[in-house]
């Protein structure tokens, strides 16, 4: 049987990444739902970006310990959040979310307890891929 990634690299480049693209986002909005309550479209097309992202890293990512690989998967999302944060909370002012009530925040983007969700969720993301390669 065809790992998840055999069967992703043996299909059109463009394809897979548009799929990839697509099942990040579908993933991303589907835990935002679930742990929030509501998501917004930015949000869908942030996860998108951000698992797409990891994939087109995904050979650096495997050569490192699953931890270092986790801790970047992290900085990735943050710096994506940080980003999307500016343009759609600050610059459109659409309020998608405010981190500025957490301690240690960065213009209420961005914050360590986030980035360490994205750790355990990119851990675990990365620990799965890895078990399905």
């Amino acid at each position: 049987m065809m790992s998840m990634r055999e069967w992703i690299a043996d299909e059109n480049t463009i394809c897979a990444e548009l799929i990839v693209f697509v099942l990040g986002g579908v993933l991303y909005g589907t835990i935002e739902v679930l742990f929030r309550g509501h998501t917004h479209w930015s949000m869908v097309l942030t996860g998108g970006a951000c698992v797409l992202t990891l994939y087109l890293l995904l050979e650096w990512l495997d050569s490192q310990p699953l931890a270092i690989a986790a801790l970047a998967g992290a900085l990735i999302i943050t710096v994506y959040e940080f980003a999307v944060g500016c343009i759609v909370n600050l610059r459109y002012g659409w309020n998608v979310w405010d981190y500025s009530a957490m301690e240690v925040n960065l213009l209420g983007q961005v914050c360590p307890v986030f980035t360490g969700i994205w750790f355990a969720l990119c851990f675990l993301f990365l620990g799965l891929v890895r078990l399905l390669s």
